[in-house]
């Protein structure tokens, strides 16, 4: 059966990822920083599922999970973000949580990405697919609101872009996308879409993904997106 790894999959969308990949078949490596607090819930999408604790933002942390196995892994989903809080306008910034927040959105997939990259060379055709945020565009950008955010998300499709070059000849297909405004803690409750209808149609582009588009910044339809 593949192997998937799935970050932040206590909640929201890398939930979603895990109850249907699970439904497929598939083994799931479900990591989030506290799963004792879920396990039971976790496990009970099926045998397939891992629970196991993992902080995107602790480079030993994640090394010591990807090396619990060395078996190849099929596919990689960086689906762990945060928002950051508080007022970002001119004079207002909160320098140290913008720090967390680029530590968590760009250096975190950064780090899943390159501690997995031997697992994922070893499938043959694997994928890596890093959530991201239309609000990373820098082609599409109508606001000034949200700065911290925004520039942790136009970082990672950076860092991924970049990586796509590095890993794509060993095999590794390294996609940004942008899952819609969907209705999870971070999105809220007048978001356009559920978890469910998102992570469904992002599963049929991961699916249907070539060694062509590696290196691209797609919608969660499979469209392409404005860098």
């Amino acid at each position: 059966m593949p192997t998937v790894v799935v970050t932040s999959a206590s909640r929201g969308i890398g939930r979603e990822f895990v109850r249907q990949y699970a439904a497929e078949g598939w083994q799931v490596i479900a990591a989030c920083r506290h799963p004792e607090s879920l396990d039971r819930e976790l496990r009970a999408y099926g045998s397939g599922v891992r629970p196991i604790a993992m902080d995107v933002t602790d480079l030993a942390a994640v090394e010591a999970v990807a090396r619990e196995g060395d078996g190849p892994v099929d596919l990689l989903l960086n689906t762990a973000g945060i928002a950051g809080s508080g007022d970002d306008s001119p004079g207002a910034v909160n320098y140290a949580d913008w720090a967390h927040v680029l530590d968590v959105n760009t250096m975190g997939p950064v780090r899943v990405l390159d501690a997995f990259a031997d697992r994922l060379a070893a499938a043959g055709g694997a994928r890596a697919v890093t959530l991201t945020s239309g609000m990373g565009s820098i082609g599409d950008v109508g606001s000034g609101s949200q700065l911290v955010y925004r520039t942790s998300k136009a970082a990672v499709n950076m860092a991924m872009r970049a990586r796509a070059f590095s890993l794509g000849p060993r095999g590794i297909t390294v996609v940004v996308l942008n899952p819609g405004w969907v209705r999870t803690d971070m999105g809220g409750p007048g978001a356009a879409i559920s978890p469910e209808e998102s992570v469904t149609a992002m599963r049929r582009v991961i699916a249907g993904l070539t060694p062509e588009q590696n290196g691209t910044f797609l919608n969660w339809r499979g469209g392409g997106y404005p860098w």
